[in-house]
């Protein structure tokens, strides 16, 4: 029959759940066909938006027994569209927006449970309502649910201090593919008593289950923070700088990201209300901050003292230190409209890439080459976490190159930088996951035993394979 037939799976689902919680009206649809790159455009058979854990499990046991595939949806915020149905038109959109409950803060404990649905910037506020921080933290915080930043074990600046999303996690509540609910919210530091199936769910992009809540560590908030905009010779001093820096403060660094001059140019360029920290122009800088939940120790002096030592040594050319809040926010200013800079510049190629921080000069260096003698419809803006090896080596369609000649060329870069990542040891996706985009790159790079261990894990949660079908795992 055809869908909204008597007997269709859609006209089962509404009369099972109503028209409140399955939505099909073209507007609603439409916002969720699209990914965030509009990379994809998908067909939804509808949309589904639970009130409850308890309605998210009846969902997916009649979507199961329906064999109806389930795409969750957060904010829609990811890179490599995970979060998009495809284009069958038989796909079931969940969102969980409606889940938006922060269920308790616990700060002698130092956690917290939320729901799936919350912004990142809801937990995080409500974490600093109670007197602690909630340390992820992203640029697009202020639209990416708590649910999504999970699913994709997102990592963003503090990572160095405080590690991925899959650090930050005590625990989990998770409704399977057949609607039974596995929820260890306990808050618990150890808890040995067999597998850990907490972490399994955590950057499975929605293929294994749907997590509905989750219950996060929390840290004392910072008292004094010194940031400094530091120009830096080469991706080596910086990685130098890195480590002394981490020396000399005590290990208080939070946050260490390296900028090109291209990326900076592009934000001074497109992006109002941007201004250059430093008179000079340098092929790198280096956007550093320490922290500390003691307001007393004089951090703004110890980072003097260390960028007066790099300077000293070559590892830096230039150094600003923030004088204030303001001047702290102007430099995270540039840092975080990169990617806006990008976009508004013209089309670009997108490579989340992760190496040893001691090879990331050498990876660096040899790319940045080959880029530059064989891909003349680029420019190279390689950013990102040098603190995690994480770099964001993307390139942007040069001037006056003709519509599509970049993109015309994408699986061949796309080949060549992913082998130079791999031939160095790193990995070709470091926190943007694998979606729909990466599925050939993970048959490709992933080795036969992992392979055949994700499959069998995904063959044990989902064996009907409704959970995100063509995500992460070709689809069956």
């Amino acid at each position: 029959m055809m869908p909204g037939g008597p007997a269709s799976p859609l006209a089962q689902l509404v009369a099972r759940f109503g028209t409140e919680v399955i939505v099909t009206d073209p507007a609603s649809l439409e916002a969720t066909a699209v990914d965030h790159r509009r990379l994809y455009r998908g067909k939804p058979l509808a949309l589904a938006l639970p009130r409850s854990t308890a309605e998210v499990s009846q969902l997916l046991a009649l979507c199961n027994a329906l064999g109806i595939g389930v795409v969750p949806q957060g904010g829609n915020t990811g890179y490599c569209g995970a979060a998009t149905p495809d284009e069958s038109g038989t796909q079931l959109v969940l969102s969980l927006r409606r889940l938006r409950a922060v269920r308790r803060v616990d700060a002698l404990n130092d956690s917290m449970v939320v729901e799936a649905g919350c912004l990142l910037v809801e937990v995080q506020q409500a974490a600093a309502a109670a007197g602690r921080l909630f340390p992820l933290s992203l640029g697009s915080e202020g639209s990416c649910q708590i649910g999504g930043n999970l699913s994709t074990n997102a990592g963003g600046v503090n990572v160095l201090r405080y590690g991925m999303m899959r650090e930050l996690v005590l625990g989990l509540e998770v409704v399977l593919a057949d609607g039974r609910v596995l929820s260890s919210l306990d808050a618990l530091r150890k808890d040995n008593t067999g597998y850990d199936l907490r972490n399994l769910f955590i950057g499975a992009e929605g293929t294994l289950g749907v997590i509905t809540a989750a219950a996060l560590r929390l840290f004392p908030p910072p008292r004094a923070v010194a940031t400094a905009f530091v120009a830096v010779p080469t991706v080596a001093a910086a990685v130098q700088l890195l480590a002394d820096l981490r020396a000399a403060s005590g290990d208080r660094v939070s946050s260490f990201e390296l900028v090109p001059q291209q990326a900076l140019d592009l934000v001074l360029q497109h992006v109002p209300g941007s201004r250059a920290p430093l008179t000079d122009g340098s092929p790198w800088y280096v956007l550093c901050e320490l922290t500390s939940a003691r307001a007393e120790d004089p951090l703004d002096a110890i980072l003097e003292t260390a960028l007066a030592t790099a300077l000293e040594a070559g590892l830096a050319t230039d150094a600003a230190l923030a004088q204030g809040e303001r001047e702290r926010k102007s430099f995270w200013h540039l840092r975080e409209n990169i990617p806006e800079g990008q976009r508004r510049d013209g089309p670009s190629l997108k490579h989340d890439v992760s190496l040893p921080i001691a090879r990331l000069a050498a990876f660096t260096e040899r790319a940045s080459a080959w880029v530059a003698a064989e891909v003349p419809e680029a420019r190279l803006v390689a950013y990102g976490h040098v603190g995690d090896g994480n770099l964001h080596f993307n390139l942007n369609q040069a001037p006056g190159r003709a519509a599509g000649a970049l993109a015309a060329r994408e699986a061949d870069i796309k080949r060549v930088i992913h082998d130079l990542v791999r031939e160095h040891g790193g990995s070709f996706s470091a926190e943007h996951g694998i979606g729909r985009l990466k599925v050939e790159e993970l048959q490709r790079y992933a080795s036969p035993v992992e392979l055949a261990l994700m499959k069998a894990i995904k063959q044990a949660f989902d064996p009907r394979g409704i959970m995100n079908p063509g995500k992460v795992l070709a689809a069956r």
